[in-house]
This record gives C-alpha cells, structure tokens and sequence, in this order.
C-alpha cells in the first residue's frame, strides 16, 4: 500500500511540474511570421555571416567548410562560389564589404579581399605571428578595415592589408565571441563564458569584468543606442542601462520553460529586437510594448539559429546550421 501510495504521490508531483512548464511556457505568439526560408539553398554547412556590396541586389554569405555563395536578387536566391585555394580545409568566418571593396578571413589563417563586388578575389598573406587566428574583419572605407583574431588581438589597415597596426598591445585571451558596436568599441566573452571583457578605441589593453549572473555568458553585442545586451545560459538576457559596461538591468526570461540556449540578437530598428536560439526558437520584442512574443511559424524549421542580421528595417536575414537561412518578408504587429 506504501508503494501505491509513493507512486501516485510522484504522478501528482510530475503532473504539477508538467503543469507548471506549460503553463510558464505560454508566451504570447506573433499575430505573423515575417520570415520565409529559402528553399534549395546550394549548400547543408552552417552559415556564419553575411553582407551586401554598394548594388543592394549583390551579396555574399560564408560559412564552414570554405562556403562562399553569391546573390544578385537581394538575399531570394544563392549561387555557389568557387575559389581556387588548394587543399587546404577552411572555415570563412566573416565577410564585410564597404562599397565595392570587400573582406573574408576565416580559420586557419585566411584572408581575402576584393576591389570590384566580388567578381575577384585575392589572397592576402598573414604574419606566422599572428595571435590567434582571424574571427571578424569589417570594412571602413577604401583600403581600409579592422580585423579581430580568437584571442582578442585587433588591427586595423589602411593600405589594402599590406600592413597592419595593433590597436591594443595585449591579446585578451581565447574568446567565446567578440562583437564590435557602430562606433569602434568591442566586447568580448570568455571561452568558458564565465567572464568577459571591453575595448574602447584608445584603450591600450581591454578591460575585464566579472560577469553579472550565475549562469554562464553565450553571447554579447551592442544596442543601437550604444548599450550592451547580453544572453547567458538557460534563456536569460540582460541590458545595461547606459553605454556603462556595468550597469545591468534586472534579468529577463522570454520563456521560462525553454531549457535551449539562446544564440544571437538582432535590431530590426531602434524599438524591434529579434532573438534567435537553439531548435527553431525566435523571440520579438518591442521595446515600446515590453512584451516578448514568440514565432512559433518557425519551430519546425530543423537546427539553430546562429545569427540575425539586419541592414534596414525591411531586410534581414536569419543563419543556421545546415544551409538554413531566413529571409525578413514584412513587418509584423510590434513593428
């Protein structure tokens, strides 16, 4: 009688944990999905970056395993590029174009450049002393870019890559991710996430701080307004403030209930914020209403969402893991 009586006091516990998950999971929907996935995309690597030349329909993307695909129609179709880089087994981690003039650099130890859209590119050769290897580059203007390595270490060039200067004089450490805001400054989490760190041009080195949660960081990156956003394990984001880097506002949980990590945020405009994670999950807020909402539309769509990345308020894009990519359609109900 004592064991039939354990039993059915565990159904009950289980039933009211079950009750409970459902119950804090119950976001609020989007009135609409804005998102259409591209069909028949070339390629099943994972897709990590993307950007457009100064011919708003012309656009790059790169990811895993030298994956490089070309646009001419704005982001609705893709075309598998080729490069002629021997046998060697790379990685393309970041493409940035400004005008015409365009970077990718990737791992181990690459970096390309062009000077007319894409339709050439050329190799440019890194020091064997190179801390790290390239994580992101972006491009300033003619001859010009910035560039980041895994350890922290940035450079910037102003001669097309044939030299360049160190902007900090010690590398931070291997870095989980590094982001860098509008006006030049960068923040940087930790491999273990367990802390993360700050450079502001004219810093010599970067600038530690302890993290502002229990839970591990997954990822930062920088508001429109120059604060800092942060997503740490278990579904939990945090903004500061102010442009402080210690000024953290209370926690908050889009869904309560989601065990997935949450991986990236993007700008739509200064009031529209997308959040994208593990297993199909993407969140909207606005920051007028405070409400976040879920598409729930995309939870079938197989894999993660790495990256969202807007270039206006009417064209974004979504990248995950094999060759998912997102395409922003039309605003929604908080736009």
């Amino acid at each position: 009688m004592s064991i039939l009586l354990r039993n059915i006091k565990q159904i009950v516990l289980w039933s009211a944990i079950a009750l409970l998950t459902v119950s804090c999971s119950q976001v609020p929907s989007t009135e609409s999905n804005p998102w259409r996935v591209l069909e028949n995309l070339p390629t099943e690597q994972t897709l990590l970056d993307i950007d457009f030349t100064g011919n708003p329909d012309q656009g790059w993307m790169v990811g895993n395993q030298a994956t490089l695909l070309k646009t001419e129609d704005g982001g609705d179709t893709w075309q598998q590029e080729e490069l002629q880089l021997g046998e060697e087994k790379l990685d393309f981690l970041s493409v940035s174009f400004k005008g015409e003039e365009g970077w990718i650099v990737g791992e181990p130890s690459i970096l390309l450049h062009t000077t007319d859209g894409g339709e050439n590119w050329s190799r440019i050769q890194l020091s064997e002393k190179l801390p790290g290897e390239p994580y992101s580059i972006i491009a300033l203007g003619e001859n010009s870019a910035e560039m980041t390595t895994n350890v922290g270490a940035i450079y910037q060039t102003n001669n097309g890559g044939k030299n360049w200067e160190a902007l900090v004089e010690e590398a931070v450490g291997v870095a989980r991710n590094i982001s860098r805001s509008e006006d030049g400054k960068y923040v940087a989490v930790s491999a273990r996430g367990n802390f993360y760190s700050t450079w502001t041009p004219g810093d010599q080195a970067w600038q530690p701080h302890e993290r502002n949660t229990s839970r591990r960081v997954q990822n930062m990156g920088f508001t429109p307004d120059g604060r800092v956003w942060l997503l740490a394990r278990g579904g939990q984001i945090q903004f500061t403030e102010s442009e402080d880097f210690d000024s953290w506002q209370d926690p908050e949980y889009p869904e309560f209930s989601s065990g997935k990590g949450l991986l990236d945020i993007g700008y739509r405009n200064s009031d529209e914020l997308w959040v994208s994670g593990g297993s199909g999950d993407l969140f909207l807020r606005s920051e007028t209403e405070g409400v976040w909402k879920k598409d729930r539309d995309v939870q079938q769509v197989p894999g993660n969402f790495y990256r969202v990345k807007f270039f206006n308020p009417e064209k974004g894009f979504i990248l995950g893991d094999r060759g998912t990519v997102l395409k922003y359609e039309g605003s929604v109900d908080a736009a």
